[in-house]
């Protein structure tokens, strides 16, 4: 086989793809093994590129015992690490004295490496946010068959922290059941409209008793006409509910909730509306604001698990601002407070 066969073949081949002979040098590449690779890898030894051992030992193995192996290669992209899986197959006839050669391919795998990471870590935290209420309920359990057995004041005291610990994981579960029924949906966008400005209200409405209890304003402002879109009312109100919430429970004195609508939106390419959740707060750090959607980020963990927050609710209303094909914004500034800002089409 000619060597200008061999390189139309690799060139063929969408994948970064090398050959490497029993000189183990590089005797091909494609040009997108080159952009992952570097230059001039033809007449190079491969152990100058492909450096770490186990991706070498499959190399030497694969041409010593002409069958196929698999390796992984790590690397990092300037930006994030990456994870690319090796596939090595053994080509007789070819190379130097037509010893034959190890057609090496390269598959980028760090997207799946990454969403395997993710769940590793969902299952730690669920596993961790419920260790901790479940330790709290087994040490008074044991308590109140124990010693505090005959003590009402304390099994009274104890049964308050139980209730309050059992609600804490009824909570939790809620919201990893409302978390997985969002994803699921996210392909699939509302149609059924709805008037925003009275959703808004009657939002708005709900929460009072919270706001009175905290000693904060709610304010509402908003157009006199309908404001039509298309949603989905449970979802554009668990929305709106997470945001009020928590802006009352860590904002200032003031909730501001403010509804405009634009003609055309560049964040949406398109008619939409603009929802403004406003606090005159301490503010956020903004080392915090590109992380709040992350599934059980907090800003102030003590604070956020005292006020019987799960660290799931900005996760949630990620992913339904999604479905509705939407965007949120995050503003925040130690001296005016935090604005997040929904915009959905219309």
């Amino acid at each position: 086989m000619t060597q200008d066969l061999i390189d139309g073949f690799m060139e063929a081949i969408p994948l970064p793809v090398v050959l490497v002979d029993q000189s183990e040098r590089f005797i091909a590449a494609n040009s997108t093994a080159t952009t992952l690779l570097g230059g001039n890898l033809v007449g190079r030894h491969f152990a100058t590129v492909l450096r770490q051992p186990n991706v070498a030992t499959a190399i030497e193995s694969c041409l010593h015992e002409r069958t196929p192996k698999t390796a992984r290669h790590l690397s990092n992209d300037g930006a994030q690490d990456t994870t690319f899986e090796v596939s090595l197959r053994y080509i007789a006839g070819i190379g130097a004295v037509n010893g034959g050669a190890a057609l090496i391919s390269l598959s980028d795998i760090s997207e799946r490496e990454q969403a395997s990471q993710m769940r590793r870590d969902f299952v730690a935290n669920v596993s961790h946010e419920l260790r901790t209420p479940l330790t709290a309920l087994m040490g008074f359990i044991e308590t109140l068959r124990g010693p505090a057995r005959d003590d009402a004041g304390a099994r009274e005291r104890f049964l308050k922290i139980m209730q309050d610990e059992a609600n804490r994981m009824n909570r939790l579960v809620g919201d990893l059941l409302s978390l997985n029924r969002v994803e699921s949906e996210e392909r699939v966008r509302p149609r059924e409209q709805l008037d925003l400005g009275a959703h808004l209200a009657s939002t708005l409405k709900s929460l009072e008793p919270v706001a009175d209890a905290a000693d904060v304003r709610l304010t509402l402002d908003t157009t006199e006409q309908p404001t039509l879109i298309a949603g989905d009312p449970d979802q554009l109100q668990q929305v709106f509910t997470n945001l009020v919430e928590n802006a009352i429970k860590y904002g200032g004195d003031q909730v501001t909730v403010k509804l405009t609508t634009r003609d055309r939106d560049p964040a949406v390419r398109a008619a939409a509306v603009r929802v403004e959740v406003s606090d005159n707060g301490a503010g956020i750090d903004p080392v915090h604001l590109p992380r709040l959607t992350e599934r059980f980020y907090r800003v102030d963990t003590h604070r956020s698990r005292e006020q019987g927050g799960t660290g799931l609710g900005l996760a949630i209303v990620k992913h339904i601002i999604n479905r509705h094909r939407g965007r949120m914004r995050v503003e925040s500034n130690a001296a005016i407070g935090t604005i997040f800002t929904v915009i959905l089409p219309q």
